[in-house]
């Protein structure tokens, strides 16, 4: 399974009448997240398969966020050396627009967890 660039092994296995799902890094074979569970192996190998997309989506859109308020605060440094005229106040704005949107899809993928378990 692979979610965003990174290769998964996922691996099932039933315990006390119920299947257990956890995934193992291909490059490294460390066990990498969250063990997900369900009735049955497909139920919880997809619960796990969503998470992984999922925590790849939000890694990304962390990465995202980061990256904006970078930025931002570069903008608003360069502003306080001393320009405060028209194109500097619309650069502030800008990257304040950018670093908004961030933290709107941030809040947007985290509101989107999926379900680990029954």
């Amino acid at each position: 399974m692979e979610a965003g660039r990174v290769r998964y092994r996922i691996v099932a296995a039933e315990r006390d009448g119920q299947w257990t799902a956890r995934a193992e890094r291909e490059d490294t074979g460390r066990p990498f997240g969250i063990e997900c569970t369900g009735a049955m192996e497909g139920e919880a190998v997809d619960r796990l398969s969503r998470w992984l997309d999922w925590q790849s989506e939000h890694a990304a859109a962390l990465v995202e966020l980061q990256a904006a308020e970078r930025h931002y605060h570069r903008t608003v440094a360069a502003a306080a050396g001393g320009q405060s005229d028209a194109p500097a106040i619309a650069a502030k704005a800008e990257t304040l627009r950018a670093l908004d949107a961030a933290r709107g899809n941030l809040d947007h993928v985290r509101s989107r967890k999926p379900e680990q378990s029954p």
